[in-house]
């Protein structure tokens, strides 16, 4: 194994076919998570709930369709965008776990079985009109799916007959993700790569654009805050079952040694660090279930709450864990966030300030 540089894929420890099980693996367990939370017919009725659910933030899907239905949700959603990654037989890196798992994390509080493929669909049809494949956008699709809780709102969220609400809300999905990848080449600059989140960059400006427009034409969204309580036990110990295993098997498949993790943290992260590329994946397994130990230990400590949210930011944190994130780079700016908890008028245990202790670490390369 390199410690250092890019890794030849031939001499990989763990090969895509190990890549792909693991995140057809993971997709699997949520799965089987929330079916056994609640009965078939629950989680289905849950699963239409949460498709019909205007879905801009906070809107947390445990509440909305019920946990079975919310894992359920993310579960199939992991395993079909993985399953888009097989057939395209695109090389599985850090930066599809990290595509992966923020789709994962998403799919608890915004992203679901309706809204996504239309934002897909407007990537398509740019790589389309410009000739070129579409797997060589398929990350910034992925990515870019953070901005198809538009479709829901339009779908579901404002006042006009259905057919024109359905019409307007696609037609939205596939302009925004069409617009998306000259976008994020664009702004990539801008940030010189010390923004983890480029596409969530990117998706906040084409979002910006997108409510000011609601706005100038007199449909005004509304603040809410959707965020289930009560499931802290059972979810973090989900949560530490998953980052323990992850450690576990990643120090197995690495011959039961931590080589690759000491190089890894010294890197700074910046745009574009792709950890399996450089160390394989069993240092990369490794750092995803420190870090997401990390994020659970930050939520026990300052009291938060255990839902889709913040669960969706611990797997937020532990998929970028692939291309940038470690310990070392994201404890600084969590503590950031407890120093103005102690400093400021509002509480680390605010739902939006929970979201910000977890999603800042975006920042991490700084």
């Amino acid at each position: 194994m390199v410690l250092n540089g890019k890794l030849d894929f031939k001499k990989a420890l763990v090969g895509d076919g190990g890549r792909f099980f693991f995140l057809f693996s993971f997709g699997t367990l949520l799965c089987i998570f929330g079916m056994t939370r609640d009965s078939m017919p629950v989680i289905l009725s849950g699963l239409w709930r949460i498709a019909a659910e205007p879905d801009y933030l906070v809107t947390d899907y445990i509440e909305v369709g019920g946990m079975g239905a919310a894992f359920v949700n993310s579960g199939l959603l992991v395993l079909l965008f993985t399953g888009i990654l097989a057939l395209m037989k695109v090389r599985v890196r850090g930066i599809s776990i990290a595509a992966v798992f923020i789709v994962s994390g998403f799919a608890l509080f915004g992203k679901n079985l309706l809204n996504v493929w239309f934002i897909l669909g407007g990537v398509w049809l740019y790589a389309k009109v410009h000739g070129e494949p579409f797997f060589q956008y398929v990350y910034i699709a992925f990515f870019g799916t953070s901005l198809a809780p538009i479709v829901s709102q339009i779908m579901f969220g404002i006042d006009l007959p259905v057919v024109v609400r359905i019409a307007l809300g696609a037609a939205a999905g596939l302009g925004a993700g069409f617009v998306l990848p000259p976008l994020a080449a664009a702004l990539l600059p801008v940030h010189h790569g010390f923004n983890l989140y480029n596409m969530g960059f990117t998706s906040g400006m084409v979002g910006t654009i997108t409510v000011s427009l609601f706005k100038s034409h007199g449909f005004v969204v509304e603040r809410r805050m959707i965020w289930s309580t009560g499931n802290d036990t059972l979810l973090a110990s989900l949560l530490v079952v998953l980052c323990v295993s992850l450690i576990t098997v990643g120090f197995r498949l690495n011959g039961r040694s931590a080589a690759g993790l000491s190089p890894m943290w010294r890197q700074s992260g910046k745009l574009i660090a792709d950890f399996v590329d450089m160390f394989d994946f069993p240092p990369t397994m490794m750092n995803m279930g420190l870090n997401g130990l990390i994020g659970i230990a930050y939520l026990l400590l300052a009291r938060c709450d255990f839902n889709g949210p913040t669960i969706g930011g611990i797997f937020t944190i532990m998929g970028f864990s692939a291309m940038g994130k470690t310990p070392r780079t994201i404890v600084p700016v969590m503590l950031g966030t407890v120093l103005g908890g102690l400093t400021k008028t509002w509480s680390l245990t605010d739902p939006v300030v929970q979201l910000t202790a977890l999603f800042s670490t975006t920042l991490a390369p700084i």
